[in-house]
């Protein structure tokens, strides 16, 4: 199971809960390669090239269908080489602030971009990224504009954020709740439609103040093109019997993921969603590749 980032991060950490129970039902062991570099697109390539036999696998998330819009020589197309299997699990994020900031909802944060435009600054992981994506849709639908400060990582953003060098940042929540829970960042509202479990008094953004906005991280699975539909069927009857258990369910949710498996049907229609999605937004604030 090839992972285009390194070890630690959110899809690392999905790809080893997923691989450790994987090998019950398929009968054999699934080990993890971390395949880093240019936002994944090593680690599709490698996948989108081997065999289609159904022995490696890809770890695929929403960078993988940003890359089409921001780069023109990929070496590989993402639809046409690889098989969808199945989507996993979701990753609702958190927009954040300094606990200083007299933001205490989204209607404050509108208000105030707007009343200091270009003034407000975003921390981000990168061009592209999923931070920075839901900042820039925030800006288009809430008509404000706030300046991107992209970081190396996500551990450098949300110093970033906890020291006020930035205004604001969008997080998972795993990896924030010590400095959630330390009172040296404070969370305003959650990306997607529905709150978080974890955080139940925090409200989504689309019911206090930005109607529509809807955005989250996700992965799922995918092998290469032309790995046979037997195969793929009984991959995805695997994942799913693994992402639905109890224990999977609870692992999740200690990383701030939601468990979402689908058909290899549904998971290609959606991937296909989200790079014209993607597409549309990349255009619209004119993001060039870094």
């Amino acid at each position: 199971m090839v992972v285009g980032f390194s070890a630690g991060g959110i899809s690392d950490v999905l790809a080893r809960l997923v691989a450790q129970k994987l090998s019950e039902p398929l009968g054999q062991p699934v080990v993890v390669e971390n395949r880093p570099g240019a936002s994944t697109a090593i680690a599709n390539d490698r996948v989108a090239k081997s065999p289609a036999d159904g022995y490696t696998l890809l770890i695929i998330g929403t960078t993988a269908t940003v890359l089409p819009s921001l780069r023109a020589n990929l070496p590989y197309d993402l639809e046409r080489d690889l098989t969808p299997v199945s989507m996993v699990a979701i990753a609702p994020f958190v927009l954040l602030v300094h606990p200083s900031s007299p933001v205490r909802n989204v209607k404050d944060l509108i208000a105030l971009a707007r009343s200091q435009p270009g003034k407000l600054t975003y921390g981000s992981v990168g061009t592209g990224s999923p931070p920075n994506l839901m900042a820039e849709l925030f800006n288009l639908m809430a008509n404000v504009k706030t300046v991107h400060v992209p970081y190396k990582g996500g551990a450098d953003a949300a110093v970033a954020l906890a020291s006020h060098q930035v205004d604001i940042y969008f997080s998972s929540v795993a990896s924030l709740l010590p400095l959630l829970e330390a009172g040296k960042i404070k969370a305003v509202a959650v990306t997607t439609i529905r709150r978080l479990s974890t955080l139940p008094s925090v409200p989504t953004i689309n019911e206090s103040g930005l109607p529509g906005y809807d955005s989250s991280n996700w992965n799922g699975i995918c092998a290469p093109a032309g790995v046979p539909k037997s195969i793929v069927m009984r991959l995805n009857a695997a994942i799913r019997k693994v992402v639905t258990s109890a224990e999977m369910k609870e692992s999740l949710s200690v990383q701030g993921m939601e468990p979402q498996p689908n058909t290899p049907e549904e998971f290609a229609a959606f991937i296909h969603g989200e790079i014209e999605k993607n597409a549309r937004l990349i255009r619209l604030i004119g993001a060039k590749a870094e």
